[in-house]
């Protein structure tokens, strides 16, 4: 007689939440299935309060402000941290997506998925997402890194066909400027634009040799794994040229369209050589740009709008990070106490001092308190009417800070446009 087998607690736990999530009140969940014949392998994405906010579309053409979509991925330990950026950064105009990795537990995908379900805005806009089974493995380091990232591009193209530009962010990023002054200072930029910081092409491939063959084992495994380096190498390829730069990039749908659907090989082909790399992320685009005409040309090149920090608690180094025209800065590596502490600083100059929710329309990303509290974040889920969300959604004011930065990236994109050839042009050396 074959012994009974019983599902493991933490199974009985998984489907406990399953249940409480597909019996929320506020709670719609989505099935994307990774094939059309899966039936196993489904990527679950919940969205909050979908049935209320599927009418609530931004308004798009001249005059209105972009659509950004934000990718947030972290592992295990980091969702105290995706919670706070994501309220750092939110805009009932733009689109979120929240993944975590194979490294962090049932539990607190549970934790933040209820999260999310339980931020009445997030309700009432409905985008806000969160990838309801658990990525594969994923090494920073090696192909599965890319892997990730272009599913996050293509959920988010199959969840909105609005949005204009991808952000992708960890954990260890936290914005310099308001979601209004963001969309604002992006208003003015032609939509075709790709923020991609490129370093030197000769110094770049000697430092991460590029011929060095790489086998990331997370692109098969369930958890991340150690990249495996072959003792011999391959040619260098004479079909392409490689090009690399910060991982780190601000890239326009039309351009992530062209990757994820291949309609030219060119990003398949890129794709398959990437994948046997080390730090695919820091060529993989850039080499993409760099080698297809139809975009090469309509680049910013060397500027990821990224303040890389190095938290030592100097009063000069916050002062250069505010004053570097960046949008994100980027280099705080968890709970410690000084990152803690640069974060509320920021938070009291930058969002003058709203930690509970930092968007309010009533000024721009000023106070939340006076006349104009019912207009802030924390309280829309008081409204049901969506031609009043409708009309919230497609308003921006900017404050000061937005018109400067507005001014510098006008000026970065006069710059990158005289440039970009230079910067995916190949020094006499390594010209063939």
């Amino acid at each position: 007689m074959r012994t009974p087998r019983f599902p493991s607690p933490w199974k009985i736990l998984a489907a406990a939440m399953f249940l409480l999530l597909l019996t929320s009140r506020s709670t719609w969940i989505v099935w994307l299935p990774s094939s059309p014949s899966s039936t196993g392998s489904q990527n679950i994405v919940t969205t909050n309060n979908i049935s209320t906010a599927v009418n609530i579309i931004p308004t798009k053409g001249h005059g209105f402000p972009p659509v950004l979509a934000f990718w947030i991925f972290g592992s295990t330990g980091d969702t105290n941290r995706m919670s706070r950026l994501l309220k750092a950064i939110y805009h009932p105009r733009n689109q979120y997506l929240m993944e975590l990795d194979a490294e962090s537990s049932d539990g607190e995908l549970a934790d933040l998925a209820m999260w999310v379900d339980s931020q009445s805005v997030f309700g009432t806009f409905g985008n806000v997402n969160v990838v309801g089974k658990k990525s594969f493995g994923v090494n920073q380091m090696g192909a599965s890194a890319l892997a990730a990232m272009l599913h996050a591009a293509a959920v988010l193209m199959r969840l909105s066909p609005h949005w204009d530009w991808f952000v992708n962010l960890s954990p260890d990023d936290y914005p310099l400027v308001t979601p209004d002054d963001l969309l604002h200072a992006l208003n003015s930029l032609p939509r075709d634009l790709n923020f991609v910081h490129y370093t030197n092409s000769t110094d770049w491939k000697e430092k991460d040799k590029k011929n060095q063959i790489v086998v990331d084992p997370s692109l098969h495994l369930q958890k991340g794994s150690y990249l495996y380096y072959a003792v011999e190498q391959r040619d260098a390829p004479d079909a392409f040229h490689i090009f690399g730069g910060s991982p780190r990039v601000i890239l326009t749908r039309n351009f992530l369209e062209y990757c994820v659907q291949g309609w030219n090989n060119l990003p398949r082909k890129l794709l398959m050589y990437f994948t046997n790399t080390a730090y695919p992320l820091e060529s993989y685009f850039h080499t993409v740009l760099c080698n297809s005409p139809d975009f090469q040309n309509a680049t910013v090149l060397d500027s990821d709008l990224r303040y890389n920090i190095i938290v030592d608690g100097s009063d000069l180094q916050y002062k250069d990070m505010l004053g570097s025209g960046a949008v994100f800065v980027r280099g705080f590596r968890g709970g410690d106490r000084d990152d803690r502490l640069i974060l509320d600083k920021v938070d009291d100059d930058v969002f003058k001092g709203r930690r509970s929710w930092l968007w309010c329309l009533s000024e721009g990303g000023g106070s939340s308190k006076g006349d104009d509290a019912d207009m802030c974040s924390s309280s829309w889920g008081n409204s049901s009417s969506s031609s009043s969300s409708s009309s919230i959604i497609d308003v921006v004011k900017a404050g000061a800070y937005g018109v400067k930065l507005q001014l510098l990236l006008s000026k970065l994109v006069s710059q990158g446009r005289n440039t970009t050839m230079s910067y995916c042009s190949l020094p006499s050396s390594d010209a063939s």
